[in-house]
């Protein structure tokens, strides 16, 4: 996800909104100029006409640096320029007086439609990391965190694969607030959600679930493995130090590990996970526990 604040966030929707504006007032100009035989813009037949229609201005010199290094941001440009090709075809055969073939004709219409997905997307996106993500870790918040499980539980009843889900809580953090400032506390957090995005998979995703505690998903992962990689985790961040007002800050956190049972409801499987993190606090803090039933009736949770 992009490093973007929640006001950046909006002012790129504004522009994406104006921009897919533009794109349809285009297409609605030509498609009546191709119907009705009337006039064209000469500027749709020269061979940059993808940059010098509106959507190509806002693209190429106006659209906000934050936006320029999107995948999806990348990958509008070969299209754009595509369709804008396709079009200037259509319109030389009508300017010959010549009946514009279907595959031409489909082919233009193809790449509107791509172009269309691709601004729709990308503003989908813009709005999930605007609407789903704390704004202050930029972890994605507890708004779709249950879809998100559901799903990976589908694919586990399918034996499509097995998945892990993790509640992890920073040790003592109450001491980090009380001895450095709030503002302390919340670069601590910053800082292991960072972290932690920067070092997981792709496709595993960390939840802040609230205050100090996290929730990451770990899909095609057994326990063995979720349990290497988060043991990897912990000792990173435990061997790191944080300064904050040139004062040197360490933190350590402990996790609890279960699989993502086909048997149960999620919201059963994140009580697991809970009171596997319990274990692990009783234990010492700073280490990993896994859930075993014995747990269910144990009074760990005091703690």
């Amino acid at each position: 996800m992009m490093d973007i604040s929640p006001d950046e966030i909006r002012k790129i929707l504004v522009q994406l909104d104006q921009a897919i504006y533009t794109h349809n007032q285009w297409y609605d100009y030509l498609l009546r100029n191709l119907v009705c035989n009337l006039l064209q813009d000469s500027s749709d037949m020269e061979e940059d006409a993808h940059r010098k229609c509106r959507f190509g201005q806002w693209y190429y010199m106006q659209a906000p640096d934050e936006l320029k290094s999107h995948p999806g941001f990348i990958a509008m440009e070969a299209e754009h320029e595509r369709m804008h090709q396709l079009a200037a075809k259509l319109l030389a055969t009508e300017a010959a007086g010549e009946i514009i073939s279907l595959i031409d004709y489909e082919n233009f219409n193809h790449s509107i439609n791509t172009v269309r997905l691709q601004l729709q997307t990308l503003k989908h996106e813009m709005e999930d990391s605007l609407y789903n993500h704390d704004t202050l870790t930029h972890a994605y918040s507890r708004i779709g965190m249950l879809t998100r499980l559901r799903e990976l539980q589908d694919f586990v009843k399918r034996n499509v694969q097995s998945s892990c889900i993790v509640m992890m809580d920073l040790d003592h953090f109450k001491l980090i607030n009380d001895d450095h400032g709030h503002q302390a506390g919340d670069q601590v957090l910053i800082f292991v959600a960072r972290h932690i995005m920067e070092h997981i998979r792709p496709y595993d995703k960390l939840f802040r679930y609230g205050g100090e505690e996290f929730l990451i998903s770990m899909p095609h992962t057994d326990l063995k493995t979720g349990f290497t990689m988060i043991e990897r985790l912990r000792e990173e961040i435990a061997a790191h130090s944080i300064y904050y007002n040139h004062r040197e800050m360490h933190i350590t956190i402990s996790f609890g590990l279960t699989l993502l049972d086909p048997d149960v409801t999620v919201e059963q499987s994140i009580e697991r996970a809970d009171r596997a993190l319990y274990a692990a606090k009783a234990a010492g803090r700073n280490c990993t526990q896994i859930w075993n039933p014995s747990l269910d009736t144990s009074t760990i949770r005091q703690i």
